[in-house]
Order: structure tokens, then C-alpha cells, then sequence
């Protein structure tokens, strides 16, 4: 890995070669998108089956196209034995946690007659995007649509691309039937994001849709926002590491990888006060890589996005890494906690040796649907509060409305509404 020194122009290069892989620069694709999404809300299934015969060369038709018990009851079969108790412990870690999440009403009144507060509603209707193609990702079921569920959302239907057989991936229907998704559809990419924000014969409508995809989906998802609510526009995976002289070189190279395999335009960064240790973690990391066996993926993301950088000292580093704001912080030194406690900007935090980056994507319970792109400046993991609404409720008496009426009528005229200023003056007519 390259490694160099942490100033001012360095931290400007690197943010703005990680800013390059956000899908907002593919605009060359969003024609592409639009047309699929166009086509699909015109010619509703018919566009939809004929777009899932041309990417995912499946036959489907409105007979075959939602995912039957008898599919989903040969899937348990068909999956890795291995996997369902360790999905079922995970999937109890991430209810719990967000469980914890979980918002109320609350009402709130006085002697005067004045009566406020918020009225707490799950969403009806949530689609669940589940990616296909080369690689299932069971884990990502369960962290989308347990929030949902814990929420209160009382219908979420699944969305995921068929194999050319016309069948879905046996773990990824295991993971939606124990996460309780409601309906499964064999449909990908931006015409399942179309279907879903608008609705065909075979599939509903959602009114917002989670879950992550490729850059079609990623920009189908940007365009129907406003029609639908989405969670985010994800980017490529990242992780950035804040290691001092007592890290394992071992362990810091091994948590660098573990999200530069995920993708070509993975993003992998040490930021390190210790110049051993960089040199120790480079060695390593040329090590591994030659071992594991993605390791063309895992080369081409170390060459274009992978970074150890020299800081002077903690505190210059913990500034480089709040303004990189990545998806996935560890922060391996001798004090995690106390460096902790100055981080404003990550996506999520892993503290100490053994809390590594895998752990939050499959085990511990938080949320593994994450801001990426420096966007953690401003978003947060998906959760229970992505799945929910308020609505402000207000109630005043005529003896509470007495005081106060002349203020709001006042505040009318300022800004010109006459038709305000008289909705509030007619209750007080002749008095």
C-alpha cells in the first residue's frame, strides 16, 4: 500500500478522489435509468418482465413472478445448513438493538386548554431491495428489514434479480422468511426499483425503499425519490482505520482488506501515528493479498483507494478522519474510548482489537446500512426511525387562544397573508 505523509493537501486529494466514486458522478447512466424507469411506468409488467428476460435472461410472467411457500419451504433445504442457527442468533442481535430504537407518541397539555404533541405512525408499505447476480447477501436482509418490522411496518415486500432458471437464491429467501418479509418478487436492477416506487399488476407499490444495489439501482433509487422515500444512495464500501504503536499490523492489514475484496472502488485507509507500524501493516497487507481469493479485487482497490497515511500525532489524525467521514471507523490504540469521544463523523465505530468490521456487518446487532461518501457528515445507519412518521398534533381552547391571537395575526400581516390574519381574528369577532 502507498503510504504517505498526512498535511493539508493530501487530506484535499484523497477526499476528492473518494467524492469520484459517489453515483452522483455516473451521469452518463442516468439516461439508461431514466428510460427503464419511463418504460416500466408506462407498460407496468409487461416492461418489467420483458427488462428481467434481457439482464437476467429469466422467463417470468405475472404466473411465477412472486415467490410461492413451496419455493421458500424447498430454500431451507436447499441452503447451507451451517447458516440458519448463526443467522437466527443474528437475527436476535439486530432486533434487540434496534428494538432500543423504538419511538412513541407523546401528548402533552396545560390548565389553559392548550394540548400538543406528536403522533408517532409506521409506514404502511416498505420494498426491500436485495442485490443477485455474482454474490447473496442473506445479512443485508435482515438488517433491512428487521428496522421495518420492529417499526411496525405492517406490509414489507422483497424485491431480488432470478438466476436464468427463474429461481432466487435459497439463502437469501431463508433470510426473508425468518426477518418476516411479507412478498418476494423475482425481479433486479432499475426496473425492480420502478416497480416498487410505482407499482405494476404483479407488484405493489411501496411508499419508501431500502436496501442496497449497483449503480442502475443506485440511480433508479435517486430518480424516483420525491415519488417514493428511499433510505440513501449508497456508495462504494469504505473503511478507515486509526491505529497507533500499539496495533497488531496483523489485525489493522487483515480489517483493511475485509472491505477492499467487496469492491474494485472499495475504499481501505490507515491513518497512523506510527511509522512501524505503517511499514509493518504495508508488508502485511502484500501478504494477505496474494493468500485470500479475491485478491485481483482486493489489488485493483489498494491501487486506486487504499491509503496509509502518517500523522503526527492522534489528534491530527482524528481531524483527518472526521473529515473523511467514512462508512466503517476502527479505531485500534491504546485508549479507544477516549479517542472515540472526538469523533463527530463515521458511520459506524469499532472499538479495540477484537471489534472488527465483519462483526457489525453480520453479528453484533446495529445496523450495517451505512452513510458512505462523506455523507455520515449529515446521515446516519439505517434504522426504526427510517420506518416511521410524525405528525405534529395541535389543540388550543378559545381561553388559550385569547392571549395569543393578536401575536399570530400580527405575525399574517408582517408577511402579507391577509386570509391568515382574518382565519385567526373571526374567532374573535365583536369582543
Amino acid at each position: 500500500m502507498r503510504t504517505q505523509k498526512l498535511d493539508w493537501q493530501t487530506k484535499q486529494d484523497i477526499l476528492n478522489t473518494l467524492l469520484k466514486r459517489s453515483p452522483n458522478h455516473y451521469g452518463e447512466l442516468e439516461g439508461r435509468v431514466s428510460q427503464i424507469i419511463a418504460e416500466v411506468r408506462a407498460r407496468r409488467d409487461e416492461a418489467v418482465f420483458a427488462y428481467t428476460k434481457q439482464f437476467d435472461g429469466a422467463d417470468i410472467t405475472r404466473e411465477n413472478v412472486k415467490v410461492t411457500e413451496q419455493e421458500i419451504e424447498e430454500a431451507y433445504g436447499l441452503a447451507d445448513p451451517k447458516l440458519l442457527p448463526a443467522l437466527r442468533k443474528a437475527k436476535e442481535n439486530i432486533r434487540s438493538y434496534h428494538e432500543k430504537q423504538r419511538r412513541y407518541s407523546w401528548f402533552d397539555s396545560d390548565e389553559r386548554g392548550v394540548f400538543l404533541g406528536q403522533k408517532v405512525t409506521p409506514l404502511e408499505n416498505v420494498g426491500v431491495y436485495v442485490p443477485g447476480g455474482k454474490a447473496v447477501y442473506p445479512s443485508s436482509v435482515l438488517m433491512n428489514v428487521i428496522p421495518a418490522k420492529v417499526a411496525g411496518v405492517g406490509r414489507v415486500i422483497m424485491t431480488t434479480p432470478p438466476g436464468p432458471d427463474g429461481t432466487v437464491h435459497p439463502s437469501a429467501l431463508v433470510a426473508a422468511k425468518e426477518a418476516g418479509v411479507d412478498e418476494i418478487y423475482k425481479v433486479g436492477g432499475a426496473q425492480a426499483i420502478a416497480a416498487m416506487a410505482f407499482g405494476t399488476e404483479s407488484i405493489p407499490k411501496a411508499d419508501k425503499i431500502v436496501g442496497p444495489g449497483n449503480i442502475y439501482v443506485a440511480l433508479a433509487k435517486k430518480a424516483v425519490f420525491g415519488y417514493v422515500s428511499i433510505d440513501s444512495i449508497a456508495g462504494p464500501s469504505e473503511i478507515l482505520v486509526l491505529a497507533d504503536e500499539t496495533a497488531s499490523p496483523r489485525f489493522v492489514a487483515a480489517d483493511l482488506l475485509s472491505q477492499a475484496e467487496h469492491d474494485e472502488m472499495a475504499s481501505a485507509i490507515l491513518i497512523t501515528t506510527s511509522e512501524t507500524l505503517a511499514g509493518e501493516v504495508s508488508e502485511e497487507v502484500d501478504r494477505l493479498v496474494s493468500r485470500l481469493s479475491r485478491k485481483e479485487i482486493m489489488q485493483k482497490s489498494l491501487d486506486n483507494y487504499g491509503y496509509i497515511l502518517l500523522a503526527e500525532t492522534m489528534d491530527e489524525a482524528i481531524s483527518a478522519a472526521n473529515e473523511i467521514a467514512s462508512e466503517h471507523l476502527e479505531i485500534i490504540t491504546e485508549h479507544p474510548f477516549e479517542v472515540m469521544m472526538k469523533i463527530k463523523n463515521a458511520g459506524a465505530i469499532f472499538l479495540g482489537e477484537y471489534s472488527m468490521e465483519p462483526l457489525g456487518d453480520y453479528f453484533a446487532g446495529p445496523n450495517h446500512v451505512l452513510p458512505t461518501n462523506g455523507t455520515a457528515k449529515f446521515f446516519s445507519p439505517l434504522g426504526v426511525d427510517d420506518f416511521i412518521k410524525k405528525s405534529s398534533v395541535i389543540s388550543y381552547s378559545k381561553e388559550a387562544l385569547a392571549p395569543a391571537y393578536q401575536d399570530i395575526a400580527q405575525f399574517a400581516d408582517c408577511e402579507g397573508l391577509s386570509a391568515h390574519a382574518n382565519s385567526v381574528r373571526v374567532r374573535f369577532e365583536g369582543e
